[in-house]
């Protein structure tokens, strides 16, 4: 099965229209997008956008052999007209299948938001999911077969995957393909990192994808494995993104760095959150932040407060996000006495020491996909007291030990996320 993604972009293209905020002013060349619009094998056209016969011209293809068009969301403003020699468009119900004269069959798959989602069976056995702007699968029934290809919202309604990945539609062969991309994430290096950390990717409008075509990318867990040994690599077949399995997000006081870390694991279905931080009765400060996390985080995810995290990374289990190595690093120093000198003197270090490396061994060793959380603290002020320049130091020490253990470190700054490894 071939896929040509004749556009890419949302509805109203990216650039907006108009639109003065600066991921827009950034869409220029390649990252510049036409509204979302999908060519199955040359004959099935998923979507119909305006101009669509000028982008399909300006990329090099034919809208000639088209026998089948199919719109999957309805379309605000004038009417999108049909390019002459097009048959007219239509919608399949949902639930119900198509047969096309041209050996597809097309099964409407009902949604949660308005609109069609459509799983199209190619001629060659190949699967194709395709799904609208703003849509997710409302019921997935039972356990599905891996698509080879899915074309969605991922960062729109990053939730979409997460339900395919949790029946299984989502495998570790699967293309998952960003569709209507909009202004929300600045363009090119930023978005590709976005989208890479779910295990999606872009690609520029124009470009044709063969279903199945694509390997696994090297390491990573749960969406890709290792090439297989021996093999030939195949030339200009690039590899499926890969989802690191060990990653640490640095960032100072309210830089976005718990965002970013929550962001990253948006598209997974299941989520252990482990908040080292507690309670705090009575710290008003502190509930309002707990609650503004705990909003923001998908329903699904379960959270468990706790410090003892070594022996949550010995097991198996849902994928792990700490927040964060600060707090288990202040619950540590107190049990160690580490306030105190000559506590600290007389084998509070030694054991801060042990733990510190009891945690990065565990890190090594766990088979569960990780992202931590921890602050930058070694390039502000310098504390003023004994005791805040020994946190200070161990942090520091803690972060590097633990990042050497991480496949991706990154440190957010000013709400953007700077890759320092990986």
């Amino acid at each position: 099965m071939e896929v040509t993604l004749l556009g890419t972009g949302g509805p109203e293209g990216l650039p907006r229209p108009g639109c003065p905020c600066a991921a827009c002013a950034m869409a220029r060349g390649e990252d510049a997008r036409a509204a979302t619009s999908v060519l199955v094998d040359g004959t099935l056209l998923l979507d119909l956008t305006p101009g669509l016969a000028l982008t399909a011209a300006r990329a090099g293809h034919s809208l000639g052999g088209v026998r089948q068009v199919l719109l999957s969301h309805p379309h605000d403003g004038p009417q999108v007209e049909t390019p002459a020699g097009l048959p007219e468009p239509g919608r399949v119900p949902d639930g119900r299948e198509l047969a096309l004269l041209t050996g597809h069959r097309v099964r409407a798959v009902a949604l949660d938001a308005p609109g069609t989602g459509y799983e199209v069976l190619g001629r060659d056995g190949a699967r194709l999911l395709y799904l609208p702007p703003g849509g997710a699968p409302a019921r997935l029934a039972g356990r599905q077969t891996p698509y080879d290809v899915v074309l969605a919202d991922v960062l729109g309604r990053p939730d979409a995957v997460a339900r395919l990945r949790a029946a299984g539609a989502v495998g570790p062969a699967t293309d998952v393909l960003a569709a209507h991309v909009d202004h929300s994430v600045p363009p090119g290096a930023e978005l590709r990192r976005r989208l890479a950390a779910a295990g999606a990717r872009t690609v520029p409008d124009g470009t044709r994808v063969t279903a199945g075509s694509y390997r696994m990318g090297n390491g990573g867990t749960g969406q890709g494995t290792p090439n297989v040994p021996g093999v030939a690599a195949v030339p200009d077949v690039p590899d499926l993104p890969t989802v690191p399995r060990r990653t640490l997000v640095l960032g100072g006081a309210r830089s976005g760095k718990s965002a970013e870390a929550e962001r990253r694991l948006e598209t997974f279905p299941d989520v252990l959150y482990v908040a080292t931080g507690g309670t705090r009765a009575g710290d008003a400060e502190w509930a309002a932040r707990v609650r503004a996390h705990r909003e923001r985080r998908p329903a699904t995810w379960d959270t468990v407060e706790s410090c003892d995290l070594v022996p949550l990374l010995a097991g198996d289990g849902p994928v792990l996000l700490v927040d964060c190595l600060s707090l288990w690093l202040t619950s540590v120093m107190d049990e160690v006495g580490a306030w105190d000198d000559d506590e600290w003197a007389g084998g509070g270090e030694r054991e801060l020491r042990r733990r510190v490396a009891e945690l990065t061994a565990a890190v090594r060793r766990s088979p569960r996909t990780l992202v931590a959380v921890s602050n930058e603290v070694g390039s502000g002020i310098v504390p003023a007291t004994a005791s805040g320049r020994r946190y200070r130091d161990e942090l520091g020490r803690l972060n590097a030990a633990f990042a050497a253990e991480c496949e991706q470190v990154l440190l957010v700054v000013a709400g953007q996320g700077l890759v320092l490894r990986g």
